[in-house]
């Protein structure tokens, strides 16, 4: 997909994900890699009005080189594609239900949604730790994001939101929605006693669609 293609389909789905409720005002920030380097949305910039010319540009070392003035948490992205050479694209939001769990002082913190549904497993992966809270772009919350990026496909900013990665633009996407469900269904059934997938229906679902 040609650089202008990547630009369209990012602004693309990103409204679609501001319309759904899933960022409000200028909340959030979407990356995707490129052959010579990335694109991420503008700081200040609201996911449901992005000018596909405007978004800014940076070179493999995330030095900003066009576009406008990039998001202030470039930081986090780089840890992901930093710790994964997987990730072709970083989404970060502010989605209630995935934020609501990051509040919570009673999870597990290496892991606080169980594999309730197949799709959660497939699209997020096993694990999707809770990362300590730091303040929004503070750039501190690196290395941590980096350590916990290096076993995780996601993970939950705590007080904060999700970060989810993905294979490409629209995996990364994908999986931030399914996160938002999991995240909806796991606050549904908290207090009661859901039937979860098994270690061996996990296993089963990972090996089959990576």
């Amino acid at each position: 997909m040609s650089e202008s293609d990547t630009r369209e389909l990012l602004a693309r789905l990103a409204a679609s994900l501001f319309a759904r409720g899933f960022s409000v005002g200028s909340a959030g920030n979407i990356s995707v890699r490129l052959e010579d380097g990335f694109l991420i949305t503008p700081t200040n910039s609201s996911l449901g009005r992005l000018d596909p010319a405007r978004i800014s540009k940076l070179d493999a070392s995330f030095t900003h080189v066009a576009g406008d003035k990039p998001s202030k948490e470039v930081f986090m992205h780089r840890a992901f594609y930093m710790a994964r050479s997987d990730a072709g694209a970083v989404v970060h939001l502010h989605s209630t239900m995935a934020t609501a769990v990051a509040c919570l002082p009673d999870v597990d913190m290496s892991n606080p949604i169980p594999p309730l549904t197949p799709y959660f497993v497939m699209r997020v992966g096993r694990t999707m730790p809770v990362v300590p809270y730091y303040r929004p772009g503070d750039a501190a919350m690196e290395p941590a994001i980096h350590a916990a990026a290096l076993g995780a496909r996601a993970v939950l900013l705590a007080n904060h939101g999700p970060v989810v990665s993905g294979k490409t633009l629209t995996d990364a996407v994908y999986a931030a929605e399914e996160l938002e469900e999991a995240a909806k269904l796991y606050l549904l059934l908290r207090g009661t006693q859901p039937r979860l997938l098994t270690p061996v229906q996990v296993d089963d679902l990972l090996s089959t669609f990576g």
